[in-house]
């Protein structure tokens, strides 16, 4: 996920342009707005110089001043147009104008310096202020110095301009008449004149504050306005990815269940069809052609999949690894199962053919009555039986759920039967993998792993342990038997000469678990019966656990306040990620495996690892990446400054004495 930055101060030069924007715009309003009264005020003075004989010079010196009035009335048109049009379309007058802008202030005090110059030839109207009309010219004269600086405060050098030549040539004027009079007027006009000045600077600076202010809070507004977008995007972004798979855009596992759960709730008296397909020979195209290739390989797999559905009313998603599901109502007329079990086989291997490699698919079938459905964890056991019966019938082939395959479902019902002579024979071990702190180099927790070796049916997945435990009743019996084991375990790690004493261990705690039992009870009356401190003990839940019902809710409070530390596993993959981080029990997460894996030539991925770092260090939540294989895996890691990490690179799960001895022969 892109990360969030604060909202800074608007750019000094973003202000300073636009301050000088409207300091033009100002200046060009107030010539428009001031030439009329200019003008009738030098038809005035004209009439008045003809009256007093001296026609010729009072027209030349107005024709002189609708010459230069015409010419800034009209350049101040054009150009206060262009500058609003340019706000308009973009906002900003920019940077490539600020130029122009600054250009055109200066032309600005450069034509009032010369409409200025004209007014200072008054004195040639009334012989140097000493004829009859001079009062009648002075009024004039200081009236339009006083209109300049009114309507050009905006911009101090444009009235200075006009004002300095106009009253300069008054008091020069004034001291050439002689007299102690028109001196002592002189020296009124040079107090006039600064003070003029002295208004026109202040009213300049005000002009200049406010518009500062007005376009830093337009400024920031914008850029509000531009974060709220972002943050939308992001946030649909993360939703979408929460729901989706980064790599083929179908449904990811949690959204695909979800999408199931849906559809079968508003169509309870349809049939279905639900297939789960594993790729055959994906992990040789891997190993010879590489992990880019083969994640392209998934990418056009998703792509034909897709192709193959179009018309039909169906939902797909990448179940995880090469393995993908679909759900499609079984509608009069459309394609049958079987038919698109057929068509998806033979369409398959040209995801790789242009690869040089083959591929196959193997397809389990499980076909139902919304109505008379199993829970959907349920089916999907059922159809990946199917799924591997379709592989160990010679794959690249299809198997739909029938009689023959629900007899080998009885073979996991005889696991079911054996579980619980397991627990109380002990025959089921727990295995350790050492989480890793790479910053001291120092194991810095274990995860323990349920391994069981049925006797008759060879190793059975920590999985089909725990949902054998649930089915049969016996969950809690499992999980008093695996906090046992724990404790026993930690009483090894703290022997004499032990190079893990103290360590913490983390044990995994499934959704039913949680759900279905006194989890909180069962664990802290363990732990205080065998005399372990709460800290020494780490429970590992899933996503949707820390968003599950009140009680669970409470119990993992519970768990939390009395000292037993909460991390979130596969954190990443569904579809809670970052509304579990919300909760104040949670103390750390385990970024899921598929994020790691190839985490170098995936600059997506290695943005998702940033964004779920910072945000940890940000929430002081502690974050695992698990399953770092290669050593390029482990150095983006160190510099995305993920501190602790688990996978094979370090140690594979093995016996606590095998661990403890490993731990041992490693270098201080």
């Amino acid at each position: 996920m892109p990360s969030s930055t604060p909202i800074a101060s608007a750019d000094s030069a973003v202000l300073a342009r636009m301050v000088h924007v409207d300091q033009l715009v100002s200046v060009r309003r107030s010539v428009l707005a001031g030439m009329p009264i200019s003008i009738v005020l030098s038809l005035t003075a004209t009439l008045v110089a003809i009256k007093s004989g001296r026609p010729v010079i009072g027209l030349g010196w107005l024709m002189l001043q609708l010459l230069v009035s015409g010419v800034r009335i009209i350049a101040s048109r054009r150009l206060l147009e262009r500058a609003v049009a340019t706000m308009a379309r973009d906002g900003d007058i920019g940077q490539a104008n600020a130029h122009w802008v600054e250009r055109q202030l200066r032309w600005t005090a450069i034509a009032a310096g010369v409409s200025g110059c004209v007014w200072a030839l008054v004195p040639f109207l009334c012989d140097g202020y000493t004829s009859p009309e001079t009062v009648f010219y002075l009024t004039i004269v200081c009236g339009t110095c006083a209109g300049a600086v009114t309507y050009g405060g905006a911009y101090a050098p444009a009235p200075l301009s006009f004002i300095v030549p106009t009253l300069l040539s008054v008091m020069v004027s004034l001291v050439i008449a002689g007299g102690f009079q028109n001196v002592s007027l002189a020296a009124m006009v040079l107090l006039y004149l600064l003070g003029l000045t002295r208004g026109v600077l202040v009213s300049e600076k005000a002009f200049r504050t406010g518009s500062r202010i007005r376009n830093e809070a337009t400024e920031l507004a914008a850029r509000l306005h531009r974060a709220h977008q972002s943050l939308q995007a992001s946030t649909q972004a993360l939703a979408y990815r929460a729901s989706h798979d980064f790599l083929t855009g179908l449904c990811n596992r949690e959204g695909f269940t979800q999408a199931v759960a849906a559809r079968l709730a508003v169509r309870s008296r349809q049939a279905h069809c639900l297939m789960l397909l594993d790729l055959d020979g994906f992990k040789t195209v891997n190993d010879v052609f590489g992990h880019k290739v083969g994640d392209r390989v998934l990418e056009d797999v998703a792509r034909w999949l897709t192709n193959e559905l179009d018309g039909l009313d169906a939902v797909a998603g990448r179940w995880g690894g090469d393995e993908f599901a679909i759900l499609f109502s079984m509608e009069a007329g459309m394609k049958t199962p079987e038919m698109l079990a057929e068509a998806l086989i033979r369409a398959i291997p040209f995801a790789t053919s242009h690869y040089g490699g083959h591929l196959g698919v193997s397809i389990g079938v499980l076909k139902f009555q919304t109505a008379d459905a199993l829970e959907f964890t349920d089916m999907i056991s059922v159809v990946d039986e199917a799924l591997y019966e379709a592989k160990r019938a010679g794959r690249n082939r299809y198997q739909v759920v029938d009689e023959a395959l629900n007899l080998q479902l009885a073979t996991r019902r005889e696991v079911e039967r054996d579980l619980l002579g397991a627990i109380q024979s002990r025959s089921i071990e727990l295995w350790y993998q050492p989480i890793m702190d790479v910053r001291n180099g120092r194991i810095h927790s274990l995860e323990a792993l349920i391994r069981w070796k049925h006797p008759r049916h060879g190793r059975i997945s920590p999985e089909h342990v725990v949902f054998a435990a649930a089915s049969t009743g016996i969950a809690e019996n499992l999980l008093r038997y695996i906090l046992d084991e724990i404790c026993r375990g930690m009483e090894q790690l703290d022997a004499p000469g032990s190079p893990l004493a103290g360590v913490p261990v983390a044990m995994n705690v499934s959704p039913r678990e949680m759900a279905q039992l006194a989890v909180d009870e069962i664990v802290l009356g363990t732990l205080a019966a065998r005399g372990i401190a709460t800290c020494r003990l780490q429970l590992e839940i899933t996503e949707e656990i820390a968003l599950d019902t009140h009680a669970t809710r409470g119990r993992l409070s519970t768990l939390s306040a009395a000292g037993v530390a909460i991390a979130v596993d596969d954190f990443g993959v569904g579809y809670s990620s970052l509304a579990s981080l919300r909760s104040d029990y949670v103390r750390q997460v385990k970024i899921d495996r598929s994020f790691i894996d190839g985490l170098e030539t995936s600059p997506g991925n290695a943005v998702l690892v940033n964004s779920i770092v910072q945000l940890g260090n940000s929430l002081d939540i502690l974050v695992v990446a698990e399953g770092v294989e290669t050593r390029a895996e482990l150095e983006v890691l160190t510099l995305l400054d993920c501190r602790l990490v688990q996978g094979y690179l370090f140690a594979r799960p093995a016996p606590l004495p095998e661990v403890i001895a490993w731990a041992a022969g490693r270098p201080v």
